[in-house]
C-alpha cells in the first residue's frame, strides 16, 4: 500500500505493472559504475552484475527487509584489485576482498557487542549533514565529465554534442519530475533515460555528429552464459578461485577502513531520505554485516566487493520510492541481465551524456538532502565549532584532498575523498571543546 501521495515505504510492496519498471529504474541507475569497474580491473562485467543483484539480495535478507539499499560494485577498492592483481594475480586480489569483508563482519560483531552510542556522539547532525553533502558533490564531477566531455587522445574534449544531449535527458527528467502526477512521476529517472535515449537515436539519424550509439557490442553478445564463471581466450569457462596472501590481505583490509566510513555516509544519507533511523533499526551492525557478507560473497564468484549505491540512493530521493520490493526486483533483474548478456549490452549504449543529464540531477539531490538534515536539526552556523567543522568537512570531501602512504614496494593506500572527510569530520568534532558552543 502507498500513502495519498504515492510514495512507497520499505515494507510496501507495488502492483507487478508498478513493480517492473520501478526496479528497471534503478538497474538503469546502477549499471554503468557497476560495469566500470570490472571493466577497469579486468574482472568479468557479467559476475559484477550476477554478485550485485545476488549481493543485495542477501543484504536484504540480513537487514531483515527493513533498508532500501543496492550494493553495486566499489570504486574504493580499484587501486587494491589493479595493484595486487599486478603484482600476484587476481586470485589473490580476490581473497584479499574477501578478508575486508570478514574485516567488516568483525566492526559489526564490536558495535553488536559494545553499542552505538559512540557514533551518536562522533555522529551529530553537523557531522552528518556534511558528509551527506560531500557524498553527493564528490560526485558532481563525474556527472559533469559524462554530461559534457567526450573521451579523445586519452583525455576529454569538451562537445557541444554531449551537452545538448545531456541538458534534453535533464530537461525530460526535470519535468517528468516536477509536472507529472501519480505513477509516471516515480518513473521520472526512467522517462528521462528514455527520452535521452531516443533524442540520440532521432538526432544520430539526420545529423552524423550525433550518432554516438554503437549496437555492435550488442550483436558480439551472446544471449546466454554463465555469469558467475569467468572465461579465458579459448572461450572456456573456469571458477577463479581465491588465494590469500598477507600483503594482499593487509591491502585489502586497510583500504576497507575507509569504505567503512563510506558506508556510514551512504546508511546516514538512506535515512535521512527514508526518514528512519537505520542506524537503530534494524541496527548498523546489521547494514555493516550485510556490506561484508555481500563483499565476501561477490569475491568468491570473481566479483569486484560490493558497496552501498549513492545512484539509487538519488533514484529514492526522487521518486519518493523506499520500497525494499522493489530494491529487490532491481536485484533480481540485475542477475537476470548477467545470464542474459544481449540485454545487458543494450544498455550498455546507453550513451555517456545521457546518463551524465541524469546524474546532475541525482547526485544534486543526495546534496540536498544533507542540508536539509542540516536545516532540519537547527544547526547553529554562528556558532564558530559548527562552522568549523562543516567547512572543514566540505572542503576536503569537495576539494579531493588524499592522504596517501606506501604499504611495502607494491602499493601505495590512499585515504581521501569522502572516507577522508568522514574521519576529519569526526576527529574535529571529539577534539573541539564543548565549550566553544558558546562562543558566537
Amino acid at each position: 500500500m502507498s500513502n495519498g501521495e504515492g510514495i512507497l515505504g520499505p515494507k510496501d510492496r507495488p502492483s507487478l505493472q508498478r513493480w517492473i519498471p520501478l526496479s528497471f529504474q534503478h538497474v538503469f541507475a546502477m549499471f554503468g559504475a557497476t560495469v566500470l569497474v570490472p571493466l577497469l580491473t579486468g574482472l568479468s562485467t557479467s559476475t559484477a552484475l550476477f554478485t550485485a543483484g545476488t549481493g543485495t539480495l542477501l543484504y536484504i535478507a540480513v537487514t531483515k527487509a527493513k533498508v532500501p539499499t543496492f550494493l553495486g560494485s566499489s570504486f574504493a577498492f580499484i587501486p587494491a584489485l589493479t595493484a595486487v592483481s599486478q603484482a600476484y594475480g587476481p586470485a589473490y586480489a580476490l581473497g584479499g576482498a574477501i578478508c575486508a569483508g570478514f574485516f567488516y563482519v568483525l566492526v559489526a560483531g564490536i558495535i553488536k557487542l559494545a553499542g552505538r552510542s559512540w557514533i551518536d556522539k562522533a555522529l551529530p547532525p553537523v557531522v552528518i549533514g556534511s558528509v551527506i553533502i560531500v557524498i553527493g558533490m564528490s560526485l558532481a564531477p563525474t556527472a559533469v565529465n559524462e554530461a559534457f566531455y567526450r573521451p579523445a587522445d586519452g583525455g576529454q574534449a569538451y562537445s557541444l554534442i554531449y551537452a545538448s544531449i545531456a541538458l534534453v535527458t535533464l530537461i525530460i527528467a526535470v519535468i517528468a519530475t516536477i509536472f507529472l502526477k501519480g505513477f509516471f512521476n516515480t518513473l521520472s529517472i526512467l522517462i528521462g533515460l528514455i527520452g535521452g535515449y531516443l533524442f540520440t537515436l532521432i538526432m544520430g539519424a539526420f545529423i552524423p555528429a550525433y550518432h554516438i550509439i554503437d549496437f555492435s557490442v550488442v550483436e558480439k553478445a551472446k544471449w546466454i552464459a554463465p555469469s558467475f564463471l569467468q572465461v579465458d581466450s579459448a572461450g572456456h569457462y573456469f571458477w577463479l578461485a581465491p588465494k590469500f596472501n598477507l600483503v594482499a590481505i593487509l591491502t585489502f583490509v586497510i583500504v576497507s577502513i575507509s569504505t567503512i566510513c563510506e558506508h556510514l555516509g551512504d546508511v546516514l544519507t538512506t535515512s535521512k531520505v527514508v526518514g528512519q533511523n537505520f542506524y537503530d533499526d534494524p541496527g548498523l551492525h546489521r547494514t555493516l554485516l550485510g556490506d561484508g557478507l555481500a563483499t565476501v560473497w561477490a569475491a568468491v564468484w570473481g566479483g569486484p566487493p560490493n558497496t552501498t549505491y549513492g545512484e539509487n540512493i538519488g533514484v529514492m530521493a526522487i521518486t519518493k520510492v523506499y520500497s525494499v520490493w522493489v530494491i529487490g526486483g532491481a536485484a533480481v533483474i540485475a542477475v537476470i541481465l548477467s545470464f542474459c548478456q544481449k540485454f545487458g549490452a543494450l544498455i550498455q549504449t546507453i550513451p555517456a551524456p545521457v546518463l551524465g543529464g541524469i546524474c546532475i540531477l541525482l547526485y544534486g539531490l543526495i546534496a540536498s538532502s544533507g542540508l536539509r538534515t542540516i536545516v532540519e536539526s537547527g544547526v547553529d552556523y554562528q556558532n564558530k565549532r559548527n562552522l568549523t567543522i562543516s567547512s572543514v568537512i566540505l572542503v576536503i570531501g569537495i576539494g579531493g584532498a588524499v592522504l596517501k602512504f606506501n604499504i611495502g614496494q607494491t602499493f601505495t593506500f590512499s585515504l581521501g575523498s569522502v572516507a577522508l572527510a568522514t574521519v576529519v569530520g569526526i576527529v574535529l568534532n571529539l577534539v573541539i571543546p564543548k565549550t566553544c558552543d558558546t562562543q558566537k
